[in-house]
């Protein structure tokens, strides 16, 4: 396949629309869609784009932190799906193949250090602090938010990417562990010692 620049026009819409699709399609519309692709259907190519973009992009800015650079990765992930559909079986629905696409592009891309060091979280409904009670009484929102910010970005990057699709994508961790390539047991052991981390460093910042 080629062109696949010109096939991919990302339009970061509402987490609420985008949400929709997604929720929507079934496997019988996975395996629709990845047939048309392999046939050269762009417009099926582009409804995949639109059904699971917003949560690509989710999943890549925490991880990665800065929005440009997550802008960047998110296009990279849907061209490497692009190029990569001859390899996807069928053995998982299409968001979890392309999770498992953005969330390696992401590891790497901390490990190569071109990132920033602060970012903020979309998610307005919750924060990590709800694990710590009694942590927050008299402070500032920002303030929390600053420092749960700082302590996620010290995380080593595969424990960041098991701490992000585990508590904020909420992915059961037989899945988690099916894209970073580990046991169930080590990884519920990386989310443990990641929450810990998270939980030290965040107490004694507001200490």
């Amino acid at each position: 396949m080629s062109d696949t620049g010109n096939v991919i026009a990302l339009s970061l819409g509402s987490d609420a629309d985008i949400h929709y699709v997604s929720e929507q399609m079934t496997q019988s519309d996975d395996e629709r869609i990845i047939e048309a692709c392999r046939h050269g259907d762009r417009r099926a190519f582009n409804e995949l784009v639109r059904g699971n973009q917003q949560r690509v992009y989710r999943v890549v800015r925490r991880i990665v932190q800065d929005p440009d650079d997550a802008m960047d990765i998110t296009q990279d992930v849907f061209i490497r799906a692009y190029q990569g559909l001859d390899g996807f079986r069928g053995g998982s629905k299409i968001f979890t193949w392309l999770y498992r696409i953005a969330v390696n592009l992401s590891i790497n891309h901390v490990k190569s250090g071109r990132v920033r060091r602060f970012f903020r979280f979309d998610r307005e409904d919750g924060e990590y602090v709800d694990h710590t009670p009694g942590i927050h009484e008299g402070l500032e929102r920002e303030e929390i938010r600053r420092s749960i910010e700082r302590a996620i970005a010290a995380l080593p990057a595969k424990q960041r990417a098991v701490f992000v699709l585990r508590y904020y994508e909420e992915l059961p961790y037989e899945d988690i562990a099916g894209m970073l390539g580990t046991s169930v047991g080590g990884l519920k052991a990386n989310y443990h010692h990641a929450m810990k981390k998270i939980e030290e460093k965040v107490r004694h910042a507001l200490s």
